[in-house]
């Protein structure tokens, strides 16, 4: 009588078998596709195949290299096989090259054979630029046993030779803007962009939205390059080009006796303007070349507004509060 896999042959050699359904990827033909340092749930039960370093029920995993090519890193972490009389719990892996026919005499090695039957990775051999590549995991028969391990798994593939992000696709760098300006943010690659928050954004849906938050904001977007998804984050750094102090004391003994501006001075169009509580304007400068130390005004708290007047980029103006006090 001849051992059938899907039968309960010799109960007394191999212990229990269930009866389960044949993997889908248990040929090149059906290989799934991994995305870069997106780990993937694998299982090799009940596959069949023989396949490359004396691997046999195998399952094939394919990934396609980045714009610029080099090594792919391969892991295989959390392996659980039952417990099985004759049946060995160690899998083996391999990356190998071809031409997508799927023919046996096209693939070659793309890495040396791995295997363990705990947690391993491996590194490939320098690969292509925006080529695909396959890996095939399958079960060991080592140290006597009879059949091949049929285990679960996880399967992730990254390394230099697979990285997405800031390779074929780009947030865009960190920008720094004053207050009350915008910039243009500007994502390379992918499709299907999607910016997040919302808030600032001229739209969310487009790679190339007009930002303008109020403060200090990380934007991140997602889009899809080559049938994965992945996301890329910036900041867009809100400064205050100046910040006036909210006090004076003009009481003649040389200590903030003037409202000093600090970085006044780089703006020589700058409007300052100072109104009373009741909207009447007290002080107004153009360039602001002599400092206001409201001497002739009563003690009280008076409203200010600034307009940079820059003469590259827009800031909306600022204002705010100056306290007499003596």
């Amino acid at each position: 009588m001849s051992l059938s896999r899907n039968s309960l042959i010799l109960p007394a050699l191999l212990g229990f078998l269930p009866v389960l359904a044949q993997p889908a990827n248990d040929d090149c033909a059906g290989a799934v596709a991994l995305c870069d340092q997106q780990g993937m749930a694998g299982d090799n039960t009940a596959a069949t195949d023989p396949g490359p370093c004396g691997t046999s029920a195998t399952v094939w995993y394919t990934f396609t290299t980045n714009s610029a090519g080099g090594t792919a890193e391969v892991s295989i972490t959390g392996i659980v096989c039952p417990s099985v009389l004759g049946m060995d719990n160690e899998l083996g892996a391999v990356v190998l090259s071809g031409d997508g026919s799927c023919s046996p005499a096209s693939f070659l090695q793309a890495s040396l054979c791995a295997g363990d039957s705990v947690d391993f990775g491996f590194t490939t051999f320098s690969l292509a630029p925006a080529t695909t590549y396959w890996i095939v995991v399958g079960g060991l028969m080592n140290d006597g046993a009879i059949l091949p391990a049929e285990c679960a798994f996880n399967i992730t593939v990254g390394g230099p030779g697979v990285q997405v992000v800031d390779v074929d696709f780009d947030a865009g760098p960190d920008v720094t803007i004053p207050a009350g300006a915008s910039t243009q943010l500007n994502a390379a690659g992918g499709v299907g962009h999607q910016w997040s928050p919302t808030s600032g954004l001229s739209g969310n849906l487009v790679p190339d939205p007009v930002a303008q938050p109020t403060e200090t904001t990380v934007y991140s977007v997602t889009a899809t390059v080559d049938g994965c998804v992945f996301t890329d984050a910036l900041t867009v750094e809100v400064i205050r080009l100046i910040a006036p102090p909210n006090t004076i004391t003009p009481n003649g003994d040389g200590i903030n006796d003037t409202w000093e501006i600090p970085g006044i001075q780089d703006y020589p169009q700058a409007d300052v303007r100072i109104y009373d509580r009741w909207g009447q304007r007290v002080f107004q400068s153009i360039g602001y070349r002599e400092p206001f130390d409201g001497r002739s005004l009563p003690t009280a708290t008076y409203y200010w507004h600034i307009d940079l007047n820059q003469l590259t980029g827009k800031a909306d103006p600022y204002t705010g509060f100056i306290t007499i006090v003596r």
